[in-house]
């Protein structure tokens, strides 16, 4: 794509005709998020694609952190009156005018990359997104420009941002600039959705956007200082909406109904040698023989739950995807003491105690949040000479923020129980934890 913006955009006309009937973006977004961030790849693209968004959010108590990329110090490379270093500084004083009217209380980051350049700065931008949103990203959406926007700050920082909201399982909000400009109604993306402005947002929107004086106006009467975004570009950025392609991940109750509408046993439990010695080596470290309440969350299609109900009075075992509990409860036909329940933890954790509670390769579909809490249910829920054994598997999984280590580790650092015994293989480990102290199955039974 080249372009400048000297060419001439395309008329506002064309494009509100085309973008009527877009659907709403709280038709794929009904809930408003409890955090925003929004990635900019110089000062202006903020307000530009997003200012009446971060308006309305900040005005309904959505915290917001803006991530500037660049300064904007190439805007004017002909200039005569100003140097890219005095452009770097009048612009940052401009981003923190305009940020400071559609949100008040965002946090403004300004990375400093080169102008012209992210795409050889990568790996700094996907840093400063990962301490910016931290590891708990419950509750986050991430705006950015979109990554096929023709300019290449624009479309480096939108194909970041996607990697990271896809590792991430975050939805999120690519803003369109100079699509605007040189696009035609038939580059319309199918997945824009359009966010109304309500007229306190509209108006922050127009405010900030003459905030970002040295875009908006000539830098000066010298050639070179001519005005970036002239009127007829404006008009793209004063509709009574705002547009954006939505990327918004499938739920783990979505991913596994796929899965189990591809295949009856997707992980081939049945037929796989390295899953048969797997549960052969998790059920020979349970510490004793028999238990009277087990809980087994993602049974699957209950595998390991015909093994587990012939050491218990009872098993609890759960699933969030109903085909896995109608394959379970057709192998399992027959079977005593096992109670299938369709749900998912933390949020669906059944009550009473459990003296075994075994959690295995589920621990890393949970958002960071979800683990936390599931690794406090888990405490209060083991009795007293309870056994929560975990067992997953150590690679990274595609499209999920955390790993089976990352699992384990929260369980063993949080949850107040002590490590009885580990299993550590490259691929798989197993631990087993219980209230302290912890004593060995020889010391338990007086061999020693």
């Amino acid at each position: 794509m080249s372009f400048t913006h000297r060419d001439t955009t395309q008329d506002e006309a064309v494009w509100l005709a085309a973008l009527e009937g877009v659907p709403a973006l709280d038709s794929v977004l009904p809930d408003k998020p409890a955090r925003l961030v929004l990635l900019a790849a110089h000062p202006d693209d903020e307000t530009l694609g997003a200012g009446g968004l971060m308006a309305a959010l900040a005005a309904g108590g959505t915290s917001i952190d803006v991530i500037v990329a660049t300064a904007g110090e190439a805007s004017h490379p002909d200039s005569v009156t100003h140097t890219p270093r005095q452009l770097a500084e009048v612009r940052e004083r401009e981003v923190r005018e305009a940020v400071a009217v559609v949100a008040p209380q965002a946090r403004l980051h300004l990375l400093g990359l080169p102008d012209g350049e992210l795409a050889a700065h990568r790996d700094e931008l996907q840093g400063a997104l990962q301490e910016i949103a931290g590891d708990d990203t419950t509750g986050l959406w991430l705006a950015a420009p979109w990554r096929n926007d023709g300019h290449t700050d624009h479309d480096t920082a939108g194909e970041t941002a996607a990697g990271f909201a896809a590792a991430a399982r975050i939805p999120l909000l690519e803003y369109p600039i100079w699509l605007w400009h040189w696009g035609t109604p038939e580059d319309i993306p199918g997945t824009l959705r359009v966010a109304e402005l309500g007229p306190s947002a509209a108006d922050a929107k127009r405010r900030a956007m003459a905030a970002h004086h040295s875009q908006v106006r000539p830098l000066s009467d010298q050639p070179g200082d001519e005005v970036l975004l002239a009127a007829e570009v404006l008009a793209h950025f004063e509709r009574p909406f705002e547009a954006f392609t939505v990327t918004v991940p499938l739920s783990p109750r979505e991913v596994f109904q796929e899965l189990y509408a591809r295949s009856a046993d997707p992980w081939n439990f049945e037929g796989s040698f390295y899953e048969h010695r797997k549960r052969a080596l998790t059920l020979a470290m349970l510490p004793r023989d028999r238990f009277a309440r087990i809980f087994e969350p993602g049974c699957s299609i209950g595998v390991l739950t015909g093994e587990l109900a012939r050491r218990s009075d009872s098993v609890v075992a759960m699933d969030l995807s109903r085909r896995a509990l109608e394959l379970a409860a057709e192998r399992l036909n027959g079977v005593t003491g096992v109670e299938l329940v369709e749900g998912s933890i933390p949020a669906d954790w059944p009550d009473g105690e459990f003296d075994l509670v075994l959690i295995s390769e589920i621990g890393y579909f949970l958002a960071p949040g979800q683990l936390q809490a599931a690794v406090q249910r888990a405490s209060e829920t083991l009795s007293p000479d309870g056994v929560l054994l975990l067992c997953h598997w150590r690679h990274p999984n595609e499209g999920w923020p955390l790993t089976g280590d990352d699992v384990h580790n929260a369980f063993r650092e949080h949850s107040g129980l002590e490590l009885l015994s580990e299993h550590v293989e490259e691929d798989f480990r197993i631990d087993v934890l219980v209230h302290p102290p912890a004593q060995s199955v020889a010391r338990r039974e007086g061999i020693r």
